[in-house]
């Protein structure tokens, strides 16, 4: 399960590099839109893959937690993913400089606000995936450590939300 996990990750960015190279080399912008669409594909294959592995029998295990994660955060924070490396790719390979104005106060704020956003809908996402691992599976096999995945992560994200809003409450003025 962990192989694919990690095949999946290892797909993802070789599919948004062959889109950048496409976008930026190749002066193909509409391929490269293609292959960025492709970066849901990979996530509906490592579903598939997951639910195969369970309904086969195997026990569920964290690594199955994990592929449910890995997914809630590939599509909630695709788009960003995708713009952070669109930004990278342009200023190591085609040397333009990227001008990144530091947030602070209450703009830095807001940043972290709509970032606690996206990882809200990454757990939804994934809670979801579980839920529904669980319930497909049923009775076959103990699935207490699915339920361990989004607890830890449920920490997370409760820790996650206590600075984000903390960055409102006390902006930094620096």
């Amino acid at each position: 399960m962990i192989a694919w996990i990690i095949t999946a990750e290892i797909a993802f960015w070789i599919v948004i590099l062959i889109g950048l190279v496409c976008r930026y080399r190749f002066k193909k912008p509409k391929l490269s839109i293609i292959f960025f669409a492709l970066t849901p594909v990979i996530d509906l294959l490592l579903v598939l893959l997951t639910a195969m592995d369970l309904r086969a029998g195997t026990p569920a295990s964290i690594s199955h937690g994990i592929a449910a994660v890995y997914i809630g955060v590939s599509i909630a924070y695709g788009k960003t993913m995708i713009t952070w490396a669109d930004e990278k790719f342009q200023q190591w390979f085609l040397k333009l400089p990227i001008e990144k104005k530091r947030l602070t106060g209450l703009a830095k704020g807001i940043h972290e606000i709509k970032m606690l956003g996206l990882h809200v809908i990454a757990y939804v996402i994934s809670a979801s995936l579980l839920y529904a691992m669980i319930v497909f599976i049923g009775q076959l096999t103990d699935t207490s450590s699915l339920l361990q995945v989004m607890k830890v992560w449920g920490i997370i994200l409760i820790i996650d939300a206590i600075i984000s809003f903390s960055y409102i409450i006390f902006p930094n003025k620096k």
